[in-house]
């Protein structure tokens, strides 16, 4: 009964790592050159995302942090290859 009990917990454990990985999604290396966001504050004010490649001129909201003008696209980007 013991090893059953221990064969359950094993499987349960496995499935709920692949859940966990399945919502972590790909993992990149943090390495020069893998950042998401790229800011120019000088001599104009950009900041781009590397991801979905969304722009936008507001540097100083993106900074405080509104960053809905990114979450959104990327949302939709993993939803539409989540549905693919």
């Amino acid at each position: 009964m013991s090893v059953l009990r221990a064969r359950l917990a094993a499987r349960a454990a496995e499935e709920r790592d692949k859940k966990l990985a399945d919502l972590r999604g790909e993992r990149q290396a943090n390495e020069w050159g893998s950042q998401i966001r790229s800011y120019v504050l000088q001599p104009y004010q950009m900041v781009k995302d590397h991801r979905t490649g969304v722009e936008t001129s507001n540097a100083q909201g993106v900074l405080d942090g509104d960053l809905d003008v990114f979450a959104w696209p990327y949302l939709q980007q993993r939803r539409t290859l989540s549905a693919g």
